[in-house]
């Protein structure tokens, strides 16, 4: 049996706000509103649902992009364009730095509601 992840809700203050952010860095486009949503699609199939969270707390989640290697200097690019600062890893000590794990390239930044993203041009190992 294969199993895989189809969507997952990303709460947020501003629903349409932080999915074009998301949209903008990584060159994707918002879909239209489904229901309380705001959907942003990923090239494999998986969705971010977008979700005002109102007045409600929540915790900042982790998401990891697997981006094409090609891509990667243009989305950092569009992040300091933004005026957004990335860093070499999770928890942003080393300000305007990438990491260059496994092989690849990879860098962490905030989106408008405290979610640590990460882009990443190469899966990083499993034993």
């Amino acid at each position: 049996m294969t199993v895989e992840l189809n969507h997952t809700v990303v709460y947020a203050r501003d629903k349409r706000a932080s999915a074009e952010f998301l949209a903008e860095v990584l060159g994707l486009e918002v879909g239209a509103p489904f229901g309380p949503f705001v959907p942003v699609d990923t090239g494999n199939g998986v969705t971010l649902d977008y979700y005002d969270a109102g007045d409600t707390d929540f915790l900042p989640g982790h998401y990891a992009f697997l981006v094409p290697d090609e891509e990667f200097d243009t989305m950092i690019g569009r992040l300091e364009r933004m005026r957004v600062t990335y860093f070499a890893d999770p928890s942003h000590q080393e300000p305007g730095q990438i990491n260059r794990l496994f092989g690849g390239r990879g860098a962490y930044f905030s989106d408008p509601d405290g979610h640590n993203m990460e882009i990443i041009t190469r899966p990083y190992g499993r034993p």
